[in-house]
């Protein structure tokens, strides 16, 4: 049995629903000062570590290890109610720069505070969060309720991963800057508008829902080695002996899937995983590599495996499937190419980086 056993790809087919978010979204326009991303980074308010100590509780007893890898600061390390899971870079993008994004989500069951996204200037080695908002057409703002396990950047498109529905979309042409700084608050009051204490916040402006039920979408990744490039994504499943599954879809130059005239998008392939406890999937040049925790004490993997397409047999292809010790807690995987390197992010308070190794 290959390790990436080919199954229909049925199940994951996506329907486009960007209408319901436009009015919202104008409405923050005629409200806010709308900002580009370079402002974003110019204005960084948090320090990063290149290589700290932080890698050495994420890294237990991998050896060897990373060749590289970025720390945050002594707060976002230790917060227990921010747990990040998402990981995607300026490489995926297309874009110039050595720049990583990463998805957080709020652990609490109250007082919801939804979701932020991390941008991280490797180069200058600072980062500023984000926070991902719901725009009504009233004018107001509320966060968004997702776990945000996977996010891919495309262009100037953000996808993240909505566990049962699919992925929301954002759009860094569309980041606004809030006047209002109470950190317990979010919203338009008495004419300001707060983020809990966030300076700059991203409207969802779209979104690609599943038009069945089963398929789940608890990672992503950009795959810039295929023709057309694509969007992965794949499912999570914690149950010894059992496994999830993995599907790609092709992107149109603008970031967009692409789809029929009736907005639907099918995707061009889907795979069995070869285990459970899979974190994150990236395709490259033919080649899988998924990240696959061990829990809060114990190194994870990475299972690099060739695509059953590249295997001459059965056998064959169980003899191309190499594990790797990886860090602690490892989740979403992206690929910087010009290093030729995949990197992850490590979720446990005390543990956190941002990490890569070669491919």
């Amino acid at each position: 049995m290959s390790a990436m056993t080919s199954v229909p790809a049925g199940p994951f087919e996506l329907r486009r629903d960007d209408d319901r978010f436009t009015e919202g979204v104008r409405a923050l326009e005629r409200e806010l000062k709308r900002v580009p991303l370079e402002t974003v980074l110019a204005r960084a308010n948090r320090a990063a570590t290149r290589r700290g100590p932080t890698g050495s509780g994420a890294f237990g007893s991998m050896r060897p290890r990373p060749v590289d890898w970025y720390c945050f600061d002594a707060a976002d390390n230790a917060v227990t109610y921010w747990y990040p899971q998402g990981l995607t870079c300026s490489s995926d993008a297309g874009a110039a720069g050595n720049v990583f994004v990463v998805s957080w989500y709020y652990r609490p069951e109250d007082g919801e505070r939804g979701v932020r996204l991390t941008f991280l200037n490797a180069a200058a080695l600072r980062y500023r969060h984000v926070l991902l908002v719901e725009a009504r057409a009233d004018g107001d703002i509320a966060p968004i309720d997702i776990h945000a396990g996977g996010i891919a950047w495309y262009g100037d498109l953000i996808y993240v991963a909505d566990t049962t529905r699919g992925f929301r979309v954002f759009d860094l042409r569309q980041i606004f800057e809030v006047d209002g700084e109470e950190e317990g608050v979010i919203g338009r009051r008495e004419g300001v508008y707060h983020a809990f204490g966030y300076r700059y916040v991203m409207p969802q402006t779209g979104s690609w829902t599943t038009t069945a039920r089963g398929a789940r979408f608890s990672f992503a990744a950009v795959d810039r080695t295929a023709s057309p490039d694509l969007l992965i994504s794949g499912e999570y499943v914690e149950e010894p002996g059992g496994t999830g599954r993995v599907a790609r879809w092709p992107l149109n130059s603008d970031g967009t899937l692409r789809s029929g005239a009736d907005g639907v998008a099918a995707a061009l392939d889907a795979y069995a995983l070869p285990g459970p406890r899979i974190q994150g999937a990236l395709s490259h040049s033919g080649t899988w590599y998924l990240s696959q925790g061990a829990g809060s004490a114990r190194n994870g993997t990475l299972i690099v495996a060739e695509g059953p397409e590249d295997a001459k047999d059965a056998k064959d292809a169980e003899g191309r499937v190499t594990r790797r010790p990886y860090p602690v807690g490892p989740e979403d995987l992206t690929c910087v190419r010009s290093r030729g390197q995949v990197w992850s992010v490590s979720e446990f308070a005390g543990r956190r980086v941002v990490y890569g190794v070669p491919l």
